[in-house]
């Protein structure tokens, strides 16, 4: 397992400008919305892997807390956002399952970062999840993917819930409108910059 590359390691041309190309996961736990929140902001068309869900799968997969879920990613999600004439982010969504994991390893190569989205309602399906990207060595964001019907969280009391360090940014998005989805991946782009300085 290498180090992350900087953000000036991966520059290439476009439209006769330098531009920084950022490997970014999107993760977080099944159904937690990262298909939803690469399809919301990606500004080519996605590519995605999700497949029906079958009845085999009803008794490996944890339904409980999810409603109306008939897909699943098996592979991964790709997307790709402009952020700046200077830094294009390329988008990789992992699946949540944990039968996927051992995809992890390759996906987590040359990433520079990696937002986790979180379920308030299920946060303990979370801890696996970070404890990945913490594994792999990645700095990380929390985007806490506000569902309708959910009341929001304190923010204090979800820091201490998933015992994450001081300087780790929180944020609270939709992860189905684009400019709360961008707002969260800008939040974890200025933290991988300031980390990088």
């Amino acid at each position: 397992m290498g180090s992350a590359p900087s953000l000036g390691e991966r520059d290439y041309v476009r439209g006769g400008a330098t531009q920084t190309a950022v490997k970014i996961l999107v993760v977080g736990h099944f159904a937690v919305g990262k298909t939803t929140l690469i399809g919301s902001i990606s500004e080519i068309e996605p590519l995605s892997t999700e497949e029906t869900m079958t009845q085999a799968a009803e008794s490996v997969d944890d339904l409980k807390g999810v409603q109306g879920k008939t897909t699943t990613t098996v592979a991964m999600d790709f997307g790709r956002l402009t952020i700046s004439d200077r830094i294009v982010l390329y988008l990789f969504g992992t699946p949540g399952q944990q039968r996927f994991v051992q995809m992890w390893e390759d996906m987590a190569r040359g990433a520079l970062g990696a937002l986790v989205l979180v379920d308030p309602e299920r946060l303990a399906d979370s801890f696996p999840v970070i404890d990945l990207i913490e594994h792999y060595g990645l700095d990380y964001a929390i985007a806490v993917n506000h569902f309708d019907g959910v009341p929001l969280r304190d923010e204090r009391a979800l820091r201490e819930a998933l015992d994450l360090l001081d300087d780790t940014p929180v944020v609270t998005c939709d992860a189905r409108d684009e400019k709360s989805s961008a707002a969260a991946l800008t939040t974890l782009v200025r933290y991988l910059l300031d980390r990088t300085r």
